[in-house]
C-alpha cells in the first residue's frame, strides 16, 4: 500500500500537468501574445505555489514515518525555503 504522502504528491504534480497542459492549449487558441503573457504570469505564481505544497506534504511524510531525525527535517525544510527565496530574488 502506498504512503498517503505519496499518494497526495503524485496527485498534485498530476494536477499541476494538467493546469499546464490546458494553459498551454489556452495560449495556443488564443493566438495573441498578450493574453499567452497573462497566461504565463499565472503560472508564474502557481509554480511555485505548488512546490511548497508539494515540499510540505513531504516533508509531513517523513516526520510521520519517524524516519528522519528533526535535525535533517529543519535541514530540509530551510532549503525549500532557500529555494523559493532565490527564485524569488
Amino acid at each position: 500500500m502506498r504512503e498517503p504522502a505519496v499518494l497526495g504528491m503524485a496527485v498534485l504534480r498530476y494536477l499541476s500537468a494538467t493546469v499546464e497542459l490546458v494553459a498551454a492549449t489556452l495560449m495556443l487558441r488564443s493566438g495573441r501574445v498578450s493574453t499567452a503573457v497573462s497566461i504565463n504570469a499565472a503560472l508564474g505564481l502557481f509554480g511555485p505555489t505548488l512546490f511548497v505544497v508539494v515540499s510540505a506534504i513531504g516533508i509531513w511524510g517523513l516526520a510521520q514515518s519517524g524516519s528522519v531525525s528533526w535535525a535533517r527535517l529543519a535541514m530540509i525544510f530551510s532549503g525549500v525555503v532557500l529555494i523559493v527565496y532565490g527564485a524569488t530574488r
